[in-house]
């Protein structure tokens, strides 16, 4: 039998700028600065935390991967509501986009981190993204 691999994954990734970083996590998105190392002050490796999110951010390269930040895809969040976090963050940061109903059956929308991280926040769509109706609330994103 697989053993269980929890209920969370803490991404650990790389900044360019920490103070930049912590700055906008802190004052734009509402996260707590929950960890440090080796000063609060100055920290090569920190951790935010917002509700039950957790993301690490360090100064140096890890494990030899690439000496800036990057990313091929987006981190997806799962508020409570998608509207409501959109509210919460508007005029705040700039939309990458949305909220929108996507194909795919998921209301969303997005946004960039001041190291190029795509942030996105997303919930079952409750409307067709073509005529506003009702639609299936169980769609799932693509594979």
């Amino acid at each position: 039998m697989a053993v269980n691999l929890g209920g969370r994954v803490v991404p650990s990734l790389l900044t360019s700028d920490m103070r930049r970083t912590i700055e906008f996590y802190v004052e734009k998105l509402g996260f707590t600065q929950t960890g440090y190392y080796p000063i609060e002050s100055d920290p090569e490796w920190t951790e935010l935390r917002r509700d039950d999110v957790a993301i690490h951010f360090y100064t140096e390269s890890l494990y030899s991967t690439r000496s800036a930040p990057v990313c091929s895809g987006a981190f997806y969040f799962h508020p409570e509501s998608v509207e409501a976090m959109a509210d919460e963050l508007r005029g705040k940061v700039p939309f990458a986009w949305g909220p929108e109903v996507k194909d795919y059956g998921m209301r969303e929308f997005g946004i960039r981190d001041p190291n190029g991280y795509y942030l996105a926040f997303t919930e079952p769509a409750t409307a067709s993204p073509t005529d506003g109706r009702a639609s299936s609330a169980s769609a799932a994103a693509p594979k």
